[in-house]
């Protein structure tokens, strides 16, 4: 089935954001709380992740996108430990609920930009269904690595989308800092990451998702701090490179305007 290829613009592949457009982003501040410990907070957390969100988002991307997972039997290499896991971020649906396809059983909560708790309706669930919003100042940036740090301790799953911004459909990895890899680093965990590919289907106006998984990746001690972290960085970027490669549809094309003549 031949589709329509739509177009966007772009001029900064490290700052545009493609979605979330209409949303005003709330500010994380020092009140905002990261971690509860009531058994109310445990029980909504239970009920919206395992019992609510699960089932749908298993049935949404099977019969909307075919969704298969490709070596998610790499992940049991981490089964006893934290880890931290990284992905390509092109989907504003599906993003949210791959991560908990690829860690199941092991509870998974993202790191996420505030217009996710931000929307109507929606955003009062979503730290229940794990998110961990970037925070606004320095006190909120101490209430959010010490999250971080119970959930390394618990040992959870943390999601990171390292590119920052969703691009739907996007076939290539864009460009992304090391920043985000101090985490790992710093506690020294496995790092794996998934790839989202999009595959022609014959009879269907949406493509197949096929998620490919790679490492674990592990910090490399006898290089610096930082050394460390643009290791990890560039571990995990080429794998992804090298994944995105399957895609075989681009349903929307990506020019750049300085390419082209745009205003």
């Amino acid at each position: 089935m031949k589709l329509k290829q739509k177009v966007i613009y772009y001029k900064d592949e490290l700052n545009d954001e493609f979605a979330f457009d209409n949303i005003k982003p709330r500010k994380i501040g020092a009140e905002y709380k990261y971690v509860y410990n009531s058994i109310w907070k445990k029980f909504t957390r239970f009920f919206w992740y395992r019992i609510f969100a699960f089932p749908i988002a298993f049935c949404y991307l099977k019969l909307a996108y075919r969704h298969k997972i490709v070596n998610r039997k790499l992940i049991k290499q981490a089964k006893k430990t934290a880890f931290f896991l990284y992905g390509n971020h092109t989907h504003n649906m599906c993003d949210a609920l791959i991560p908990t396809m690829v860690s199941v059983p092991k509870s998974v909560h993202v790191i996420v930009h505030p217009n996710n708790i931000s929307m109507p309706v929606l955003g009062a669930i979503t730290p229940s269904l794990g998110a961990i919003p970037l925070p606004d100042d320095m006190d909120s940036t101490r209430n959010f690595l010490k999250c971080i740090e119970t959930r390394v301790r618990q040992k959870k799953v943390i999601t990171i989308y390292p590119e920052a911004h969703i691009w739907p459909f996007y076939t290539k990895i864009r460009p992304f800092t090391s920043l985000s890899f101090r985490y790992p680093v710093q506690y020294d965990v496995p790092t794996f990451c998934f790839t989202n590919v999009y595959r022609k289907r014959k009879f269907s106006k949406s493509p197949q998702i096929i998620t490919y998984v790679d490492g674990p990746f592990y910090p490399d001690k006898n290089l610096s701090t930082k050394e460390q972290r643009e290791d990890l960085r560039n571990k995990v970027f080429n794998a992804m490179t090298e994944r995105s490669k399957l895609n075989n549809i681009e349903l929307i094309k990506y020019i750049k305007k300085e390419d082209n003549t745009v205003k």
